[in-house]
């Protein structure tokens, strides 16, 4: 009989939410997807132990751990850590080997990064300096406008008439919001305009090393219906998204602490 793929986890924490995955040769076994919340360190721990827990075995052994993401140094029983980008990048070249592009959006960063034809990282650009083109922002604005940020992108798709955003600050937004609410402009026509600055937003920080096919759209926010579309508007590419694009940071770590074990 053939020998056992070993179990792997990869535990990616972000900003706003930690993610792990367990992996066994290539599938994934198991993933979980919580807060991060103010301790780190128990978010990774935690994150991990829920998806450990929904395996259902009695016992179970993980050969090698890699955590990746902004809190990867607090998570102290990995055995590696490594950069979110090349984390991404593994885990999106996986499942969809013709990625050349990544958009990551997650709650308080938003990334885009180049592939080659092997998946191996060629460039990359980031903003995790401000809170505008990421999930933060869209948080404050459903907040704003009363309105539940599950269902703003499905809303937004329903504009007809955006409204134009000229801030670039989440908190002049924030006034903005406030001012176009005043002069009678429909819930609708403002989450379009809002979706609209998002992405130009994202579209503006990658034009540095440009957009090629595939794109591939990743973290929370691939989950926005409306985000996706506008962001298809401006870089003028079909954009797909993973199955469950939150935890490809999760899934690539896991994949290289694979290999790790040879």
């Amino acid at each position: 009989m053939g020998k056992e793929p070993l179990i792997v986890a990869g535990v990616d924490i972000g900003a706003a939410t930690a993610k792990a995955v367990i992996l066994s040769g290539s599938k994934i076994l198991s993933f979980s997807v919580r807060p991060t919340g103010y301790d780190v360190a128990r978010a990774g721990g935690e994150v991990l132990r829920n998806a450990i827990d929904k395996l259902a075995l009695p016992s179970v052994s993980l050969s090698y751990i890699i955590s990746t993401g902004y809190g990867r140094r607090a998570v102290s029983f990995a055995n590696k850590a490594v950069t979110e980008i090349i984390c991404h990048a593994a885990g999106v070249s996986a499942i969809m080997p013709g990625a050349r592009t990544i958009i990551d959006i997650g709650g308080q960063d938003s990334k885009v990064i180049a592939l080659d034809d092997r998946g191996n990282v060629t460039n990359f650009v980031m903003n995790d300096k401000c809170a505008a083109g990421t999930g933060r922002f869209l948080e404050v604005m459903a907040k704003v406008l009363e309105t539940d940020i599950s269902e703003m992108g499905k809303m937004a798709l329903l504009g007809n008439d955006p409204c134009e955003i000229s801030s670039t600050c989440t908190v002049f937004a924030e006034s903005e919001m406030v001012s176009l609410r005043a002069e009678g402009k429909s819930r609708e026509n403002i989450l379009s305009g809002i979706h609209k600055s998002l992405a130009r937003r994202v579209s503006i920080m990658g034009a540095s090393i440009g957009f090629k096919k595939d794109v591939i759209f990743t973290g929370g926010v691939a989950k926005n219906v409306g985000v996706k579309r506008a962001l298809e508007d401006e870089i003028r590419f079909e954009i797909l998204i993973p199955k469950d694009p939150q935890i490809m940071g999760a899934f690539g770590a896991a994949l290289l602490a694979k290999n790790e074990l040879g």
